[in-house]
Formats: C-alpha cells, sequence, structure tokens
C-alpha cells in the first residue's frame, strides 16, 4: 500500500516542479538573477532617491531577485546616465533619473551620450505638478496680479529657482513666455536655499515642488497662487491650476523615468516595464504618492517612450528660444 503512496507523492512533487519551472525561468532571465542595480541620478535624499528607495523592495519582489539603489549624482545627472548608457543591455542596470533628463540635451549640446539612442525607456513612475508661491507679504495675491504687476513695470519682479535650467527655472521661463511678461530669474544652489529666502522675503516668487512646500504652505509662511498642472492637485484641491488663472499651457511637471541601456532585448523590457507598474500599483506606495501631492503615470513602456519624446520637444524650444544655459 506504501508503493502506490509514494508513487502518487512523487508524480505530485515532479508536477508541481514543472509548473514552478517557468516561473522561475522567467525571473532568471535577467542577468541570471544576479543583483540589479537601480542608479539614481542624484544625491541620497532628494526627491529621485525617495522614489528609488520606494520602490525598490517592490521591484525586488516582482522580479524574484535583490534590487539595489545606487546613487551616482553629479553633472545635473549625466554622470549617472553615461554610466548607464555604457553598461550591458541585459537588465542588470536601470537608470532612475529626474526631468532634467528631457532638459539635458539642449542645455548641454556636449552629452557624453546621445540621448535619443542611449536608452531604452522603460517607465515614467510618477508626476508632480509644481506651485506657484509667493512670500505672504508679497502685494500680488494672484496670478492675474502678478501678470497686471509685471506688465506694468517688466522685470520689476523676481522669482527664485533651484538653479539655471531646473524645473523651477524653466516654470518661471515657459509662464513668461505665456503670460507675456518680463520677470527676473533668481538662480541659486538647491530647492532649499531658494524656498527659505522666498519665506524670508529675499524674493517674492518661487514656482515649488508641491512635495517640499506644502508644510510651508499649510503653516501660512507661504502663499499658494496655482498648480503648475492640467488638473487641480489632491493635496492642494482649492487651489487653481495655471490654465485656470489664465495661463494657457502652462504645464510643468517633475517626474522619474526608469530607463535600460540601448539595446535591452523586448521580452525582457516588457518583463521589467511590467514589474515596474506592478511597483507602482502597490498601495503603500500610491498612498505615498499622492501624499506628496502626485500622481502615478498611467500608461505602458510605450506611453513612457512619447511622454520623454514630447516632453524634450517642449523643453528643447524653450530653452533654445530664451537663450538658457546650464551651470
Amino acid at each position: 500500500m506504501a508503493l502506490p503512496s509514494l508513487s502518487r507523492r512523487r508524480l505530485l512533487q515532479g508536477a508541481a516542479a514543472c509548473i514552478a519551472l517557468p516561473g522561475l525561468q522567467a525571473r532568471a532571465t535577467i542577468a541570471g538573477g544576479k543583483p540589479i542595480s537601480l542608479v539614481v541620478s542624484y544625491p541620497a535624499g532628494g526627491g529621485a532617491d525617495l522614489m528609488a528607495r520606494l520602490i525598490a523592495p517592490r521591484l525586488s519582489e516582482a522580479l524574484g531577485q535583490p534590487v539595489v539603489v545606487e546613487n551616482r549624482p553629479g553633472a545635473s545627472g549625466t554622470l549617472a546616465a553615461q554610466h548607464v548608457a555604457r553598461s550591458a543591455p541585459d537588465g542588470s542596470t536601470l537608470l532612475l533619473d529626474a526631468s532634467s533628463y528631457a532638459v539635458n540635451p539642449a542645455l548641454f549640446p556636449k552629452l557624453p551620450y546621445d540621448t535619443a539612442t542611449a536608452f531604452t525607456p522603460l517607465a515614467v513612475l510618477a508626476l508632480y505638478p509644481n506651485v506657484l508661491v509667493a512670500h505672504p507679504g508679497f502685494e500680488a495675491k494672484t496670478v492675474a496680479d502678478v501678470i497686471r504687476l509685471a506688465r506694468s513695470k517688466p522685470r520689476s519682479i523676481a522669482y527664485a529657482s533651484s538653479g539655471n535650467g531646473s524645473a523651477q527655472h524653466l516654470a518661471g521661463a515657459l509662464f513668461e513666455d505665456l503670460a507675456k511678461v518680463e520677470l527676473v530669474h533668481v538662480p541659486y544652489r538647491g530647492g532649499g536655499p531658494a524656498l527659505n529666502d522666498v519665506m524670508g522675503g529675499q524674493v517674492p516668487l518661487f514656482f515649488a515642488n508641491v512635495a517640499s512646500s506644502l508644510g510651508h504652505i499649510q503653516s501660512g509662511r507661504l502663499r499658494p497662487m496655482a498648480v503648475t498642472a492640467k488638473l487641480r492637485s489632491r493635496a492642494l484641491p482649492e487651489l487653481p491650476t495655471m490654465e485656470q488663472s489664465g495661463v494657457k499651457g502652462h504645464e510643468v511637471l517633475e517626474w522619474n523615468p526608469v530607463l535600460a541601456p540601448a539595446g535591452l532585448p523586448a521580452p525582457l523590457r516588457a518583463q521589467l516595464a511590467a514589474a515596474l507598474r506592478k511597483a507602482m500599483g502597490d498601495p503603500e506606495v500610491l498612498g505615498r504618492v499622492r501624499s506628496l501631492g502626485g500622481d502615478v503615470f498611467d500608461g505602458n513602456e510605450d506611453a513612457a517612450a512619447k511622454f520623454l519624446k514630447d516632453q524634450q520637444r517642449l523643453w528643447g524650444r524653450l530653452v533654445s528660444e530664451r537663450g538658457i544655459t546650464g551651470g
């Protein structure tokens, strides 16, 4: 009686192994299952690093192999991008960048790689609007007030940014372009110092990141005027968009793309993109993104690639027309 039972058990074990084998093989297709390096183009503690460390455990779970965050800051993200561009296209080295990815080709004409051909887009993780904020004592209360004052006295109103070519700088430049006004750009070495000087009254305006400015808005240290997205922010639902405030076409978003080196095989691209979508669909990740005023990107790897090209065209035109330089 024991022999049939043992045979049955072995048959069941064999069947289970056959069922599990395809899944194991699929997981092992990424560089033989070795750790995946998620290379972040900015320092630890910043927005890109925050996103990387938020999704890394979920990405690891989805792929069934370790995912390690590696910070390689410097040169507006181009050092990390160069490292990934030169890596093997086997899925083991990925780039998690920021919205500067779309600006750098126009800002730095002599990059050590060709943005158009050096990468395989996998995803855009989330979209975060900026918010135009003012020092509470500034006389303009609304976007319409800013436009009226700027037109009556060209180049009399200043706005801060985290540096030349930054998302905040470009938000201001696009605002000038669309609203037909002339402001004075005051670049800082980072968003923190810029935010502090606006709260201190040294500069009246700043296109701030919603996440970093939300607490100061809620405490009354900053007065918000409008968000730079097509839809209102969940974090500031009472605040109008720039378009609702009369500046048609003004949309400036901060976002984080994930890219692999060029030449990544199509099956690997699909597998990595699906794993990234699964990671971004995690309830904790969704909650964190929304608490910071953002929204998860709604689209697959092809939609992400189109989004990146559209952003490059938009900012390339603006950088060229306004003579914006890096630094």
